[in-house]
């Protein structure tokens, strides 16, 4: 039985890559959302809690995961960043390939993988097409800044760690404009899968 075709799909912070990804979900195509993937592995019993317990102590309250102290910790440390990278990367990898191989057991033709740092960790080699989703600067920061908890320096932080929007926008096989609506998102997202489709032979 065929893997089904990868399609990755990311974009920087605030860029409405998760809202995209509902779209693509609308037209019936399974999604891995790696944001969800950690929020599991943050929540008791998860399995990243006793390692992120072990190395951000602090971060840990009532035996999960506090998303909002360990960004306290690690967002403006790139040592600690990394450490974290290391413990979550590959539990989170780890439920990619259980998704696909669900996916695959069903026969899906296409499936989406939500993954935030694809081209930082250098994920898109593994993708059959990638998927960026972009929307101007003052956009993204709006909508980043509204966010509960975060600031300008947490914000700076997160940006100088990713690739920069451009580089994405260059290095991608389809584009998704997330500042026009969603009517104009999905009408993007509608295409793209219709072209994968003709390119599959689905």
């Amino acid at each position: 039985m065929p893997r089904p075709f990868k399609i990755g799909l990311t974009g920087s912070i605030g860029m409405g890559k998760t809202e995209t990804g509902k779209l693509f979900g609308r037209l019936g195509i399974p999604v891995y959302d790696a944001d969800a993937a950690v929020h599991a592995l943050y929540e008791k019993g998860g399995a990243a809690v006793a390692p992120i317990a072990d190395a951000f102590p602090g971060a840990i309250v009532d035996g999960q995961v506090d998303r909002a102290r360990l960004s306290t910790i690690v967002a403006t440390d790139q040592d600690s960043f990394k450490r974290l990278e290391a413990i979550v990367h590959p539990l989170v990898a780890r439920m990619r390939e259980e998704f696909l191989d669900a996916a695959e057991q069903r026969g899906e033709p296409i499936v989406v993988l939500d993954i935030p740092l694809l081209f930082e960790t250098k994920s898109q080699s593994q993708m059959d097409a990638v998927v960026v989703v972009s929307a101007p600067a003052a956009v993204q920061r709006a909508r980043v800044l509204a966010r509960e908890g975060m600031t300008e320096g947490k914000l700076d932080a997160i940006q100088a760690r990713q690739v920069h929007d451009s580089e994405k926008r260059a290095k991608a096989d389809f584009l998704i404009e997330t500042d026009k609506g969603l009517s104009h998102a999905f009408e993007q997202v509608t295409r793209v899968v219709e072209q994968v489709k003709r390119r599959i032979g689905s």
